[in-house]
């Protein structure tokens, strides 16, 4: 019977060959990676790998099979394999990572070395894109990680940039000023030097512990030492400020952009439903926010605004509590005053850690990587995880959640706001022109000689004036567009068609509640795509 049985596979093996059909999968994980999910606090590199070689171990024979069918294709079964295969081994690593070591002088005269990482994961696509960040606990292994999820995240909302990190080892706090300009201007330097940064090659923008200002200093920086002669030099990197360059709506593109990934699963049944919200939208629903940064308070107003309720908000001293909502901007000018979260007024003080696993509709952990792990995934108390920040979720932990029926809507997805927006002002910096600076009263012009067009037919008609008169919307379109109108609706767009291709790729394989291994299959694929229509890397 076995041996029967054996005859007939080789058999279907054969008659699969003859059609260029490819058999099952043969990608595997490897094994050092396997462990990780099961691990309580994996690597951050080898935790985005994991995710990675989970997609591509689906998606490995749709590939071959794309291969074999695109038009003039003249691949065997056994080159689209390996050329496959070979994408995949490309993407495991980083391409290149730049350590650097420099000298900076303090303010009291000691001399002090600082390090500092630049690692760029694919160049697929050009430029490089990612931010730099500046922390005390930077490393090799978080630059790498989140130098390999930008490359999976620009892939998924289809922005064409390639990946990269950057990061100084430094607390920003103990600095003064001036020793942020002096380290800032000389790690830009460095970079240039090293072919690490530049319009068409590699662009960071603000992260962790930097922002505008320190965006300003590189991109002055590179415009006057290697890109002196650039007409886009000052495209060298994003996230600058408005006079240097910068774009209308950059500074809360990553919160509104996570308020949208989230709405359009919130407002769709088959969501809710799987999930045991009462309805779909916003209207009643309580979230909880993990981070008040950037991130956290963008996104906290956002859903406020749309009809949710704040119950809660944590912070690295602490969280607070109010049933009956909390005010986002009321919360901000609270800590502007104050310099903590404590003490506002009709909120309770809790610990942080008692405050995430309250109750909740939605959990936002938009402050660090790890923080939702097999040690704690089975105390949450929500229906929807929504990841602001970079890694939140451990592999192990995604399993538990997803068993448990909670909707993690992914990090690659999820806080691709901000690259997004970061790729309207590279592409406005090329242009050397505002979005809409042109057009805006054109377009203005066209809407009056519309509606002109629609009384004059009514007159018509009727035989008789018809008064038309513009809605207060329509009048503030007309009065106001603006750059920030033009990216907004952009980023809207953006997060949108993407989140429907992710509800497309997770029918399609049947994932049910993984919306994370639907996002990496949709990157990987974009990809592959790429490469292989390219002849890249062969």
């Amino acid at each position: 019977m076995t041996s029967l049985f054996s005859s007939q596979v080789r058999s279907l093996v054969q008659i699969l060959k003859m059609f260029n059909v490819p058999s099952r999968s043969q990608h595997v994980i490897p094994d050092h990676i396997k462990e990780i999910a099961d691990e309580v606090s994996p690597k951050f590199f080898e935790m985005v790998s994991y995710f990675f070689h989970s997609a591509a171990a689906k998606i490995e024979e749709n590939l071959i099979h794309s291969m074999l069918a695109q038009k003039g294709s003249k691949l065997t079964e056994k080159q689209a394999k390996a050329r496959v295969t070979g994408i995949f081994a490309l993407l495991q690593k980083c391409l290149y990572v730049g350590e650097f070591n420099f000298p900076i002088r303090r303010d009291d005269g000691r001399y002090e070395v600082i390090e500092g990482y630049r690692a760029q994961h694919s160049m697929h696509r050009l430029p490089a894109k990612g931010g730099i960040r500046y922390a005390s606990d930077v490393d090799r292994d978080e630059v790498t990680a989140l130098a390999c999820l930008m490359t999976y995240k620009c892939s998924c909302v289809q922005v064409p940039f390639g990946g990269a990190k950057a990061g100084l080892k430094i607390d920003p706090t103990q600095y003064s000023l001036g020793e942020l300009e002096r380290i800032t201007r000389r790690f830009a330097l460095e970079m240039a030097k090293k072919g690490f940064i530049g319009p068409g090659i590699d662009v960071p923008a603000p992260d962790m512990g930097t922002s505008e200002r320190e965006m300003s200093w590189i991109a002055d920086t590179y415009s006057k030492t290697i890109g002196y002669k650039d007409i886009n030099a000052h495209a060298v990197v994003t996230g600058k400020p408005i006079n240097q360059g910068g774009i209308n709506g950059r500074a809360q593109a990553t919160g509104r952009g996570l308020f949208h990934g989230v709405d359009v699963f919130i407002k769709n049944s088959y969501w809710t439903d799987k999930v045991g919200l009462a309805e779909p939208g916003w209207k009643g629903k309580t979230f909880i926010v993990q981070g008040f940064g950037n991130v956290g308070f963008h996104a906290a107003r956002y859903f406020v605004r749309a009809g949710a309720k704040c119950i809660g908000v944590i912070e690295v001293d602490g969280g607070i509590e109010n049933p009956e909502g909390i005010d986002p901007m009321a919360l901000f000018e609270h800590r502007k005053a104050t310099g903590s979260i404590k003490g506002f007024e009709g909120s309770t003080d809790m610990e942080g850690d008692e405050l995430f696993y309250k109750e909740c509709d939605i959990l936002v952990p938009a402050a660090k990587q790890l923080v939702i792990t097999k040690s704690n995934a089975e105390k949450l108390n929500c229906k929807i995880v929504a990841e602001g920040a970079n890694g939140p979720t451990t592999p192990a932990a995604d399993t538990i959640l997803q068993n448990r029926n909670i909707l993690v809507v992914p990090d690659l997805f999820n806080n691709a706001g901000g690259v997004t927006v970061s790729f309207f002002e590279w592409l406005k910096d090329l242009n050397h022109v505002s979005f809409g600076r042109l057009t805006f009263k054109y377009e203005e012009d066209t809407s009056k000689l519309i509606l002109q067009s629609v009384a004059e037919s009514l007159k018509q008609h009727f035989g008789e004036d018809v008064p038309i008169h513009k809605s207060d919307e329509l009048d503030a379109k007309l009065q106001c567009a603006s750059e920030k109108d033009i990216v907004n609706s952009g980023l809207q767009f953006t997060m949108e068609r993407a989140a429907m291709n992710i509800q497309e790729v997770a029918k399609k394989y049947e994932l049910g509640l993984d919306l994370r291994s639907a996002a990496y299959i949709s990157s990987v694929t974009k990809i592959v795509e790429t490469y292989n229509d390219a002849g890249l890397a062969f």
